[in-house]
């Protein structure tokens, strides 16, 4: 793909100098939280492990899943990089900016370890463990153990690790910041120009997938996570800075997304021929190429949807700011309405399809719910923030 100025792309569409208000990527971002939204509940219906499952698993469900799995959360890190890129230069320094992104992403996290996500180990120790207490008795007894019960570690994050991993990032930048080293963004600048923008990244995947590792949400003992996810953040990080990349991700979307469709759509057809068949009795070029499939999507996807963002979507609406305050405490209570509903319809016998709508008009209505209480005072417990706050949280 040739490089194409930022000149060729309308000046409406670009953040200024690469450092303005990308309005894309906050509707981006909403909908990437409405699509995991979407996920989890689809968690509840296919054969993976969750904390409670349907009675008749759907096979079918997988595909669209796995058409969003490979890059879903790192294009959110990428742009919570990008919008911490703007709270750092608003607070004009890493010593006025960890001070109010600590009690922005700590406080959330403590009250949904301790006060949201509880509800979601008990649910999953009565399904397949038969818990014999009542929540209030596990809450109360054996939530707080620090310790393991059948091998779940309670208390847990579940969920919200992707707030903690966004808190320690912001942390690391903080301090990156405190420090003030040489500029860094023409070394960004550089490593992304003309084809690296393209190559680098499919490489890097590439390399994470041979490595044969997996994230394991633990934190300290997650090397592979932090391979994938710290570089996306530090990649939205230098994107905020620089005008000319999302105006080559705006001239090629459309082929970025439809090289990631056909990479997806390849990986499905791949699994299905060789399901049944051991590795080494395939082809050592077609099982090369079967490689490169999930690192195409990954690249493909993320930089065709902000692509996309940056020419098309990159225009203000009354919705956007209210949505984009709303995806945080979204984000803290949806998996547990998800799952608190899913245990609530298991005795009534519904088909999939009914509970689908039921758990999804649940998570709707919990998910409104939580940005009404998060607006009102103290809502920051629960990811609010006052009115007069613009930038998003993550």
């Amino acid at each position: 793909m040739a490089t194409i100025p930022a000149a060729t792309i309308p000046a409406a569409t670009i953040p200024a100098g690469g450092q303005g208000r990308h309005h894309g990527l906050d509707w981006l971002r909403i909908g990437a939280f409405g699509l995991l939204i979407l996920y989890h509940i689809g968690m509840v219906f296919v054969a993976w492990d969750f904390h409670i499952k349907s009675a008749l698993p759907v096979r079918w469900i997988e595909w669209p899943m796995l058409a969003v799995n490979p890059w879903r959360m790192s294009l959110l890190f990428v742009v919570s990089g990008y919008a911490t890129r703007h709270l750092l230069a608003r607070a004009r320094g890493g010593g006025g900016f960890l001070g109010p992104r600590l009690r922005r992403l700590g406080l959330p996290l403590l009250f949904g370890i301790a006060v949201i996500v509880p509800p979601q180990p008990w649910v999953e120790l009565m399904v397949k463990h038969g818990y014999p207490g009542g929540f209030l008795h596990f809450w109360t007894a054996d939530y707080f153990r620090f310790g393991t019960l059948h091998d779940i570690v309670l208390p847990t994050w579940n969920h919200l690790w992707f707030v903690l991993y966004l808190l320690v990032y912001t942390m690391l930048v903080a301090g990156i910041a405190a420090l003030r080293p040489p500029a860094l963004q023409p070394a960004f600048d550089r490593a992304f120009a003309g084809w690296r923008l393209w190559l680098l990244p499919v490489g890097y995947y590439l390399l994470l997938k041979l490595s044969g590792g997996a994230d394991n949400k633990t934190l300290l003992f997650d090397g592979y996570g932090h391979a994938l996810y710290l570089p996306a953040f530090l990649f939205g990080l230098g994107l905020a800075g620089n005008a000319e990349i999302p105006a080559r991700f705006a001239a090629h979307w459309r082929a970025l997304l439809a090289l990631a469709a056909a990479a997806w759509l390849a990986r499905m057809l791949f699994n299905m021929a060789f399901a049944d068949v051991d590795e080494a009795d395939i082809a050592p070029w077609l099982l090369a190429a079967a490689q490169l499939l999930r690192p195409l999507q990954s690249w493909g996807a993320i930089a065709g949807l902000i692509g996309l963002a940056t020419r098309h979507w990159n225009h203000d609406h009354r919705w956007r700011a209210p949505l984009t305050r709303a995806v945080f405490p979204w984000y803290m209570v949806h998996q547990t309405v998800i799952v608190v509903a899913a245990f609530a319809l298991r005795p009534l016998g519904w088909s999939n399809g009914a509970q689908f709508v039921a758990i999804l008009a649940a998570t709707l209505l919990g998910c409104w719910l939580a940005a009404v209480l998060a607006r009102l005072p103290g809502g920051e417990w629960l990811g609010g923030s006052p009115a007069r706050r613009r930038i998003s949280p993550a």
